[in-house]
């Protein structure tokens, strides 16, 4: 791995913070209890559980009798589809055509099983009309499912209003909140969401540990059976040490949120600023400020992104093609062919995803690679296709 390396690929995975490593330790070494068990070792990991539920309720403003410890994102958004077709009786959901895999696939799933599935589109800028929310639910809707920031292009969806119109039809909402969390402030006390989903490994804590919020009062049945843990919600000795570094994690991003906005606001749009001002046929995908702070999805015309990122791999500038989830798929985004753009153009898409630790300096060198590397790979293009 190049020295010189500079990670853009933040909504994938981050770097654990490492003072979310410093207390994880222990719990991997020292403090190895099981946390149901009575004795002393098995105590202080419970203990540890019940301080990072009260830092993860924190982050969302949430009860902490309200957060249920998962093995991550997927797992979440599973359980809260899964729990609320079974406890309402009900036969359909609605939800968007750019969701995360973690719900398509799902809800793909249920549709095998005699589920019905509305999905919703969405415009060329990529965002929900909440009205388009409202007609599609009727009386045998169980859930309705939206994510709060699309994890390709970053466009943040309106939540609140969606939530508005659930909550006046009695319908439990769910929104898959996973490249939210730690970018923009939540806070469930305010926003009428029943059901929500976080992965630790978005926001600087470690992989494999995720939480599902369940709003008090909401019925819920568990997706996985077993033992007690997690009120009975859960099952499945908890990961400890990882349940702590995510706890951390939470702490160290309720304290940062809006220092994490501005400067990796500002970070973003000066690396695109600089893209779009040297080159032509440069487009943001996407709405162009409703999105997370650090995300930024362009679509260079008469580029393949493959080739794009291979060269800017061999540069050490790390990016992506889309969702992490998707990648290996011979087929384009499905994000942003919903949007609207030709197979063409979503095969010459790149998505950009800053981090906490960028600096001024990293982005205006990874902006001035993708600058060069444009310019190389068009030079190469035969003059009858780069004048299509």
């Amino acid at each position: 791995m190049s020295s010189r390396l500079i990670y853009l690929d933040n909504n994938a995975t981050t770097a654990v913070l490492p003072e979310a490593v410093r207390e994880m330790v222990p719990f991997l070494s020292v403090y190895y209890g099981n946390p149901s068990s009575a004795y002393s070792l098995g105590q202080e990991s419970k203990k540890a559980v019940q301080s990072a539920r009260r830092r993860v309720a924190r982050l969302l403003g949430s009860l902490e009798e309200e957060i249920v410890f998962t093995s991550g994102g997927t797992e979440s958004d599973n359980s809260a589809l899964w729990s609320a077709v079974r406890t309402s009786g009900k036969r359909e959901l609605v939800t968007t055509t750019v969701e995360h895999p973690a719900i398509h696939r799902f809800c793909q799933e249920l549709e095998r099983e005699g589920y019905r599935v509305r999905r919703l589109p969405v415009g060329s800028d990529g965002r929900l009309d909440p009205a388009d929310v409202a007609r599609a639910i009727h009386s045998e809707t169980a859930v309705v499912s939206v994510m709060w920031a699309n994890n390709e292009t970053g466009v943040l969806f309106p939540i609140r209003e969606i939530g508005e119109i659930c909550r006046a039809q009695g319908v439990l909402f769910h929104t898959d909140a996973v490249q939210a969390a730690a970018k923009v402030p939540i806070n469930v006390a305010e926003v009428p969401v029943d059901l929500l989903s976080i992965s630790a490994h978005k926001f600087g804590g470690p992989k494999g540990i995720g939480v599902l919020y369940v709003r008090q009062g909401v019925p819920f049945l568990p997706y996985l059976w077993g033992g007690s843990q997690e009120s009975g919600r859960r099952a499945g000795t908890e990961n400890v040490a990882a349940i702590v570094g995510m706890g951390r994690a939470a702490e160290l991003a309720s304290e940062r949120i809006h220092e994490y906005a501005d400067r990796v606001g500002q970070l973003r749009d000066k690396f695109e600023r600089t893209i779009l001002a040297g080159l032509p046929e440069v487009r943001i995908n996407g709405h162009p400020t409703a999105r997370v702070p650090n995300t930024c999805n362009l679509c260079f015309q008469n580029v393949e992104s493959e080739a794009l990122l291979l060269e800017l791999d061999r540069q050490g500038i790390q990016a992506s093609g889309g969702s992490a989830c998707s990648t290996g798929s011979a087929k384009p985004s499905r994000v942003l062919v919903e949007m609207g753009l030709s197979v063409r153009e979503a095969y010459a898409s790149v998505r950009f995803s800053l981090g906490w630790s960028q600096t001024e300096e990293e982005i205006e060198q990874a902006a001035s690679a993708v600058v060069e590397a444009v310019r190389r790979i068009r030079e190469k293009l035969p003059a009858a296709l780069a004048a299509k």
